[in-house]
């Protein structure tokens, strides 16, 4: 009989994962990572960025860093969650499995986290074993080359409007559909997400060269100091995840 196998010293997990029971409590957030969400028993609804859907057993769904979503169970579920800042997720951003193995993966994986002795292997290697098990993702089409920095600083000129992703899609000369997925795909967030941090980061800077916390607010549209001040509070301790 093989001797079991030591593991004392392997490494712990890279990402958190995580059993959660949803019920009917609507909740609403957004985070700053990619979550990885895995149907196990009931039905749990969600709506990302406006758009609806609901995960039963076998099914998930991967939110982009920075998406708004709100979900409740009204009869409650039980799912299995991935937290992590890997950019191997960007292709899956907004979509669910492909693949049937997800299912008996992630139960398996349920049982090894509800275990009162947890299999550390099985959980090391979980996220590389979700990415493998989701599928492969969409291809998207390439064409014209979204000069990001380029982006960036014709946004920063122009925080005293009211930019929007047709603003930004208008700049890359394509239309909103396809540069919400191009910054998805290249950026790892929604297009509104990387607006939002764009200004998030002219404000850091600003402070960091000595600028008045008023001044800063103004030059890059916040509504008011104490309004530039809870965006960089919350940027420095995000909300909890679902």
């Amino acid at each position: 009989m093989a001797a079991p196998m030591d593991t004392r010293h392997l490494p712990a997990p890279l990402h958190p994962l995580s059993l959660r029971r949803y019920g009917a409590s609507r909740g609403s957030h957004a985070h700053d990572h990619f979550q990885v969400l895995v149907g196990l028993e009931g039905v749990l609804d969600l709506e990302v960025e406006g758009r609806g859907l609901r995960l039963g057993a076998g099914e998930g769904h991967v939110v982009a860093p920075g998406d708004r979503h709100d979900f409740e169970s009204l009869d409650g579920s039980h799912c299995l969650v991935l937290d992590t800042p890997l950019a191997l997720w960007s292709p899956f951003a907004g979509q669910g499995p492909h693949a049937p193995r997800l299912l008996p993966l992630a139960r398996y994986l349920a049982e090894c986290l509800a275990s009162p002795t947890p299999s550390p292997l099985a959980l090391h290697h979980a996220p590389a074993l979700l990415l493998e098990a989701w599928g492969p993702a969409n291809a998207t089409p390439r064409g014209r080359t979204i000069d990001w920095a380029a982006l960036a600083s014709w946004a920063q000129a122009r925080w005293h409007q009211p930019l929007g992703v047709a603003d930004l899609a208008a700049f890359a000369c394509l239309s909103p559909s396809q540069f919400a997925q191009r910054c998805r795909d290249e950026q790892g967030m929604s297009a509104m997400h990387w607006l939002r941090a764009q200004r998030l980061l002219q404000a850091r800077q600003l402070r960091g060269s000595g600028m008045s916390v008023a001044e800063t607010a103004r030059r890059t549209g916040y509504r008011s100091p104490s309004a530039l001040t809870a965006a960089l509070r919350r940027s420095a301790d995000p909300d909890a995840d679902i």
